[in-house]
């Protein structure tokens, strides 16, 4: 849905460079940082830990590009372009302006009934050609249409189509002409300004938003999880591991046009040299509610790694007194996210999204 190319993007440099902090050659040990002079300190407070976070953060936007500046933001403009009455909820397909010359396409599902405000989850579908659909239940493969189930459950639900997919398509190689350095950051803006659509809508309690997705939307949710405070409990299905586990550290799959290009251009797929990794990643997000579905027969990403990013980002938990907020389960399964998995994941959002009574 994206507008011919005119220029840059406002709040994005043209050549895409992000701030800068020091290389970490240790990213499995959260619990020290870099001072200015290269000195490693210890991390034993949360004040100390958030050197270390500011630090991670750089580093992500560094391979990523900048996060767009506030400027950036305009009025939502939200254009329905049809409805469906599912029962429990009605499905809206839409558009709406996530800056001057982008309109992102997305699915939103309003519970019928609703008496004030309710919480809200993001839904980030996996990689499919239709995008969006899968999640809703429209098409695709089972397992996926979280954005329903969770409807059903009573959440108001956005699904946004990502860069490529969908929609979206046009998108996907416009946001680079735009200035963008990477596909995976305008996802990340993307994903936050349908945080500022839910918060904006009578239907939302703005301080109980979630993020749940799968494979591609596993990883999204945690990359928006990152940057934007607002998304207070997240899930990540199949979404990750330690970059040196990813098919034994070749970062190919991840250096692509649809996600970071300068992983391939800057750092030579090496995953020691690529300033971050999703054991950092994990350590960010805390003291916020994750749950981690890894199945232990996952080709894409091995458990092993996975269990890499657990143990690296547990201790930051502790730091809050909140390790059992980050939850993690390796089912017997593939690349999939089943009927029990879900489940749990759901009972985790209603854990920290639902008030007392409600």
């Amino acid at each position: 849905m994206c507008a011919m190319m005119i220029g840059i993007a406002v709040g994005l440099t043209a050549m895409g460079d992000g701030p800068h902090a020091p290389l970490y050659p240790d990213k499995a040990d959260l619990l020290h940082y870099l001072d200015e002079t290269g000195g490693r300190q210890p991390v034993k407070t949360v004040s100390d830990w958030e050197q270390r976070r500011a630090h991670v953060l750089a580093n992500m936007q560094l391979v990523m590009g900048p996060l767009p500046e506030d400027s950036a933001r305009v009025a939502p403009d939200v254009q329905v372009v049809d409805e469906v009455d599912c029962g429990f909820f009605v499905r809206k397909r839409l558009t709406f302006a996530v800056e001057s010359w982008d309109r992102l396409p997305a699915y939103l599902c309003v519970p019928k009934g609703i008496e004030g405000r309710v919480p809200a989850v993001l839904c980030l579908h996996p990689t499919y050609e239709h995008g969006k659909d899968v999640v809703v239940g429209v098409s695709g493969k089972p397992n996926r249409d979280y954005a329903r189930e969770l409807a059903q459950r009573g959440y108001v639900t956005l699904a946004p189509d990502y860069p490529g997919y969908g929609e979206y398509k046009e998108c996907g190689q416009e946001l680079y002409q735009r200035g963008y350095v990477s596909c995976t950051m305008k996802g990340i803006w993307n994903h936050m300004r349908c945080v500022d659509l839910l918060e904006s809508l009578p239907e939302v309690d703005a301080g109980r938003i979630g993020c749940i997705g799968h494979s591609l939307g596993g990883h999204n949710t945690l990359f928006v999880g990152v940057f934007d405070p607002r998304v207070t409990v997240m899930v990540s299905s199949c979404g990750f591991n330690a970059f040196a586990k990813y098919y034994g550290g070749d970062l190919t799959g991840w250096s692509h046009d649809g996600y970071m290009p300068r992983i391939a251009s800057v750092y030579g797929k090496d995953p020691a040299k690529v300033p971050f990794d999703f054991t950092e990643i994990l350590g960010v997000l805390a003291p916020r509610p994750v749950f981690v579905n890894a199945p232990v027969n996952d080709a894409n990403f091995d458990v092993s790694g996975v269990r890499d990013c657990i143990r690296a980002a547990k201790p930051v938990y502790a730091l809050y007194g909140a390790e059992e907020k980050l939850v993690v389960a390796y089912p017997e399964a593939e690349h999939d996210f089943p009927d029990d998995m879900r489940e749990r994941a759901y009972a985790l959002i209603d854990e920290a999204l639902r008030k007392k009574g409600v």
